[in-house]
């Protein structure tokens, strides 16, 4: 084992696969001789040359457009977003290409692509560079959606990520580059479409994913202290949920809470609501609730900011509430 940050992490899967398959290449901004804004690519142009390490100008729908030409014609291509939130710009390559192409053509083509970046709210990054999109690009068909949260998930999906012949949007929060955990030196990969049971419990069922993750770890420490029993899943599969292990924890815990960084309106948690109520109503003894962002601009003022997000005292003040009756039985 060995400890090391999340941007290393997701470094060293890329690096890997570039170097087991020539196929493999970067394209963005800055990716190449500054190494990345947040050093994902940090070495790797000195290693791999131009020709696969490409510093393109700043226009998103055009360099998006070119990986998708090229992963047409067999190359995988990982597209780097400078921040998640300039891919708005490549929002027509992504809905009407990177999705469709393999289903208009007839399969003639694969879209082995990957789009990547960090997104999320920030510190202060105001609100254009602190906006969420998982939710803007969920419903476009033939699209995989990838969320990782810990530097371990983040190196195992990435490669996973990049070896799968369907395009890939890959989500890095940008407040967890920084975090440290011990990984394997071995290689391994974990599956795309698979949550992860980060902890067992049998009183309530709590889905999170991203930075929100550690938020709901943070909150049910104390829970534990006061004596409820909560199981945490990680949804990192996005699209497609993993319903089934969602519906494995609901039959035993039978309440429900979705913790978010996403907006409330049409975010993820309204997906999961619905599938949720339509598959498991029957065994739910009280209505699921969704702690999400507020339905406004990211505010710059740091106070204003955290203020919009969910906090890990929200988490446990919803579920003891959720819980009281069935806790003083």
């Amino acid at each position: 084992m060995k400890k090391i940050f999340m941007f290393d992490a997701l470094k060293e899967a890329t690096d890997e696969e570039m170097s087991r398959d020539s196929r493999v290449f970067i394209i963005g901004e800055d990716v190449g001789h500054y190494g990345g804004s947040y050093k994902v690519t940090k070495g790797l142009h000195a290693k791999y040359g131009d020709l696969r390490i490409l510093d393109t100008p700043i226009a998103e729908n055009s360099f998006t457009g070119m990986a998708i030409g090229s992963a047409i014609t067999g190359l995988r291509p990982i597209v780097e977003g400078m921040n998640m939130s300039f891919l708005l710009l490549a929002f027509n390559q992504i809905s009407n290409n990177v999705g469709m192409l393999r289903y208009t053509s007839g399969g003639n083509f694969t879209i082995p692509m990957v789009i990547r970046g960090p997104g999320g709210v920030g510190r202060q990054l105001g609100a254009e560079h602190s906006q969420r999109l998982e939710a803007y690009f969920q419903p476009i068909p033939g699209l995989k959606i990838v969320a990782c949260s810990t530097p371990y998930n983040a190196k195992g999906l990435l490669k996973a990520a990049i070896r799968d012949n369907n395009p890939v949007i890959f989500f890095e929060h940008v407040l967890l580059y920084n975090l440290q955990q011990n990984i394997p030196e071995d290689e391994y990969i974990l599956p795309l479409d698979k949550a992860e049971i980060v902890r067992e419990g049998k009183d309530i069922t709590i889905l999170t994913y991203s930075r929100m993750r550690h938020h709901v770890v943070q909150a049910v420490n104390v829970l534990v202290e006061k004596g409820y029993d909560p199981e945490i899943i990680d949804l990192i599969s996005l699209k497609p949920l993993d319903i089934v292990t969602i519906g494995q924890s609901i039959r035993k815990t039978h309440h429900v809470i979705i913790v978010e960084e996403c907006m409330q309106t049409a975010g993820i948690g309204a997906e999961l609501i619905a599938q949720i109520n339509e598959q498991f109503f029957d065994y739910l003894d009280s209505p699921v609730k969704r702690l999400s962002s507020q339905d406004i601009p990211t505010p710059y003022n740091g106070s204003l900011e955290r203020a919009t997000v969910i906090q890990p005292n929200q988490i446990i003040e919803e579920v003891e509430k959720m819980l009281q009756v069935l806790h003083f039985l």
